[in-house]
C-alpha cells in the first residue's frame, strides 16, 4: 500500500510550457520505455528541457526528453535523449495531426507520471505559442496572485 502512494507523487512537470503556450486540447498518452528508463523515472531523473512532439507517418514521437542514465544499470543502460513513441488512440492521432498542421499550432508535453499502475504517461497538449504581450500578462496574474495570497495570509 505504501509503494502505491508513493508511485503517484512521481511528477515532472514542465513549467515552462504554460509560460510559453496557450493550451487548447489536453491528451494524455502513454510512453514506450525500457526497463532502466522507468526505473530512473522512478527515482525522478526526468527533464523536459528542449523536448516536442511531431509526428513520423502515423506515429507520435516525443523528441529530447531527457530521461537520465539509470543509477544501477548496466551496459544494458538507456540513451538519456532517445526518440520515444507515444501510445494514444487512432482517433486521437488522427486529430492531433490534422490540427498540429494548422498554421500556429503545435505540440507540446505538458507532465512525465506514473499512474496508480505503475505505468508511465505523458500529458499532452496541442498549443499556441503566445505574443510577448501574452506573457507579460500571464506574469502579471501571477504576481497579482501571490500578492493576494500574501495578504490574505497576514
Amino acid at each position: 500500500m505504501a509503494n502505491q502512494s508513493n508511485r503517484n507523487n512521481i511528477v515532472v512537470k514542465n513549467k515552462k510550457a504554460s509560460f510559453e503556450f496557450e493550451v487548447l486540447e489536453r491528451y494524455t498518452a502513454g510512453i514506450v520505455l525500457a526497463g532502466t528508463e522507468i526505473k530512473a523515472i522512478r527515482t525522478g531523473k526526468a527533464s523536459f528541457v528542449d523536448s516536442y512532439c511531431l509526428f513520423v507517418g502515423n506515429e507520435l514521437w516525443v523528441k529530447g526528453l531527457h530521461i537520465s542514465e539509470y543509477e544501477w544499470g548496466t551496459y544494458n543502460n538507456h540513451e538519456p535523449k532517445q526518440d520515444r513513441k507515444l501510445l494514444l488512440n487512432r482517433k486521437e492521432l488522427d486529430k492531433l495531426k490534422r490540427r498540429s498542421q494548422e498554421k500556429g499550432l503545435t505540440i507540446v508535453a505538458l507532465r512525465l507520471f506514473v499512474n496508480d499502475r505503475g505505468l508511465a504517461k505523458l500529458d499532452i497538449a496541442l498549443a499556441r505559442g503566445k505574443q510577448l504581450h501574452d506573457k507579460r500578462e500571464t506574469l502579471k496574474r501571477k504576481d497579482a496572485k501571490r500578492e493576494m495570497d500574501r495578504l490574505m495570509k497576514r
